[in-house]
């Protein structure tokens, strides 16, 4: 595991770390403490309708690999926990463990943006209409070197890093009215390459 030197966005490596979110009940767990800023073992396993037991177990298991951590709220019976960072890449190393645990994760990620995108999709007419103008599903086909590749990833990562900053997930304080939580899962895929050329 390691962190870029911005201490919002996480980058992980360690197939242990890759394979211990790739979980299902787990990345539930990650993404409802992220949400809702700091959140105790008791109240997620309520929103989770799991046992109080289970809940505490996933999140020591999401805390030992640092995707979670205590907050400094509560008491020391029943301590909120709260999430490292705002924004993770998953890239694995350059073991064959590394590539399939990093594979897994990114699979069952890109599987829970779909799961999200149809939920939306059942409830946007009763929300602002707004909302609808800006969401949904961009596709951009582009002709890339590497280079440029690695240039737009990291004006993506500058982009979303900055807008995390403003309103980081663990910390409800700094959120305001009209803020509703987005999912951005950027899936970003070389293709083969054709006989035509190009």
């Amino acid at each position: 595991m390691s962190l870029e030197s911005n201490p919002a966005r996480r980058v992980v490596t360690d197939p242990l770390a890759l394979r211990a979110l790739a979980h299902p009940l787990r990345l539930k767990l990650w993404g409802l403490v992220g949400r809702e800023g700091q959140l105790t073992a008791a109240d997620a396993a309520r929103q989770l309708g799991v046992s109080q037991a289970l809940a505490s177990h996933h999140l020591r298991q999401l805390a030992k690999y640092g995707y979670v951590e205590r907050g400094s709220a509560g008491d020391n019976r029943e301590r909120p926990w709260q999430i490292t960072a705002t924004s993770n890449d998953f890239v694995g190393d350059n073991s064959q463990e590394g590539q399939e645990s990093a594979e897994l994760l990114d699979r069952y990620v890109a599987e829970q943006a779909v799961v999200q995108l149809a939920d939306w999709q059942q409830r946007r007419a009763d929300e602002d209409p707004e909302w609808s103008e800006h969401s949904g599903v961009a596709q951009s086909l582009l002709y890339l070197t590497v280079e440029e590749f690695a240039e737009l990833t990291r004006a993506w990562h500058a982009l979303t890093s900055e807008l995390a900053a403003r309103r980081p997930l663990g910390d409800a304080s700094k959120r305001g009215p009209g803020v509703k939580p987005v999912n951005f899962t950027l899936v970003a895929a070389p293709l083969r390459p054709t006989d035509s050329g190009g």
